[in-house]
């Protein structure tokens, strides 16, 4: 019996490509109300900071922890910290310079702020839809922000050859999420099944009662940590590959039915 369900949000509760200001619609909205009066809990797990997490957490009425940063932090609905981990001060200075000798923007931040070595495009999605401010900081070690995550900001032709170099450097001292032109650094035990791991044992619930929805590369640890894991039609290889059950229909449909009949089943 499926006793926690952790969610995604950008691709899995909301439809890919949306507005960074979108609020999961009715049958998401529903789905999640049908599960939480059943008497499953529900958990968000969002690659976005704890502000944007959390508003989509208190549109749904969801009432645990939040899991943020793609588990770099996990937050108490008041923003508190339950756990969180930082990436190695030497290293995320090294990355700094490795960033600037190739004149790629970096971006730096925790969970509250969020800073960019300079302007562009990726770094200031990331904030909006983080609903934090965007801060210009050429010198962010100077800031007193400690980094959880650092994101590389290449070029789609480059992002690959940026994984290749910052593995061969600092191997499993790492965790390391591709996206397309992103390459996103935390803490090598940073990840969204890490955190769910942990949130499962502190609400006294088995792995084999944990449901696990997500659509992208960086869901594919706790989908694959999760009894139950599932992704929607439009997910990602990683997703695709890790994922237990692949959901039909279009956007986020078949995870709001997917909701819908975990509810019923209780």
């Amino acid at each position: 019996m499926i006793r926690l369900v952790a969610l995604d949000i950008d691709g899995t509760l909301l439809h890919p490509g949306v507005h960074v200001d979108t609020l999961p619609g009715n049958a998401i909205t529903d789905a999640v109300a049908e599960l939480m009066q059943s008497g499953v809990s529900v958990v968000l797990a969002s690659g976005r900071m704890f502000p944007g997490t959390a508003s989509v957490a208190r549109h749904l009425g969801i009432n645990q922890p939040l899991i943020c940063q793609q588990g770099a932090s996990v937050h108490d609905l008041d923003g508190a910290l339950r756990h969180g981990c930082s990436i190695d001060a030497d290293i995320a200075l090294e990355l700094l310079d490795y960033a600037n000798e190739n004149d790629w923007p970096l971006a730096w931040f925790d969970s509250q702020r969020y800073l960019a070595t300079r302007h562009c495009e990726e770094a200031q999605f990331f904030a909006d839809v983080s609903k934090v401010s965007l801060e210009l900081h050429d010198r962010p070690y100077l800031s007193g922000v400690r980094a959880t995550g650092i994101d590389i900001i290449s070029t789609r032709e480059a992002a690959s050859g940026v994984h290749a170099e910052i593995d061969r450097r600092y191997g499993n001292r790492l965790s390391l999420l591709d996206f397309p032109s992103v390459t996103a650094v935390h803490a090598v035990q940073a990840s969204k099944g890490n955190a769910l791991m942990m949130l499962a044992a502190e609400l006294g619930i088995a792995q084999s009662d944990v449901l696990a929805i997500g659509d992208s590369v960086n869901d594919a640890s706790m989908l694959s940590w999760a009894g139950h894991s599932a992704a929607p039609e439009h997910c990602d290889r990683y997703a695709r590959a890790t994922a237990r059950e692949i959901l039909p229909g279009k956007g986020v449909d078949g995870v709001a039915e997917k909701l819908r009949k975990v509810a019923a089943n209780r």
